[in-house]
C-alpha cells in the first residue's frame, strides 16, 4: 500500500463544536440538528452533512473512473447523498441513500456503472458490511 494523500482535520468540542481542516481551507461550527433535540444553530454544519459531501463526491469520482475505465461515454454526473443518523435498540447509527445521475447513457447502463462504482469507490469500501446503502438511480 502506498499513501497517495492524506487529509486532515480537528474537532473541538464534539457536535456543538468547531472542525477544521489543517490547511484551513474548511473551517466549519457544529451543531446538533434541532429534529436530534439540539440547538440547530443556523450556519452550522454537522457530521452527517460532511460525510454526504464527501461520500457524495468520492462516488462520483468513482463512476468516473469506471466508465473511463470501461470506455463507456458519459455526461454529467450529479450525485446526491441522503445520509440518516438513525437510532435502535443497539444505539445509534447511520444510513445512506445515493442518488446518481449519469448523462449520456441508459437506465441499464446506469445501474452497470453505479454496481461497478459501488465496488471500487474508498467510501463504499469502508462503509461495506457496516453501513446500510441503498440507491435510487436517476
Amino acid at each position: 500500500m502506498s499513501i497517495l494523500y492524506t487529509a486532515t482535520a480537528t474537532a473541538k468540542a464534539g457536535r456543538n463544536g468547531h472542525v477544521e481542516t489543517s490547511d484551513g481551507l474548511l473551517k466549519l461550527d457544529l451543531s446538533v440538528p434541532k429534529s436530534m433535540g439540539g440547538p440547530g444553530n443556523p450556519g452550522a454544519s454537522n457530521p452527517e452533512q460532511l460525510f454526504a459531501a464527501g461520500y457524495s463526491a468520492c462516488f462520483g469520482g468513482a463512476v468516473d473512473f469506471v466508465a473511463s475505465r470501461d470506455k463507456v461515454k458519459i455526461g454529467e454526473v450529479m450525485v446526491t447523498a441522503d445520509v440518516s443518523f438513525n437510532a435502535d435498540d443497539s444505539g445509534f447509527f447511520i444510513s445512506v441513500v445515493l442518488k446518481p445521475s449519469i448523462a449520456g447513457v441508459d437506465h441499464k447502463t446506469a445501474e452497470d456503472l453505479v454496481r461497478k462504482a459501488h465496488e471500487v469507490c474508498p467510501y463504499s469500501k469502508a462503509t461495506r458490511g457496516n453501513v446500510k446503502v441503498d440507491f435510487e438511480i436517476a
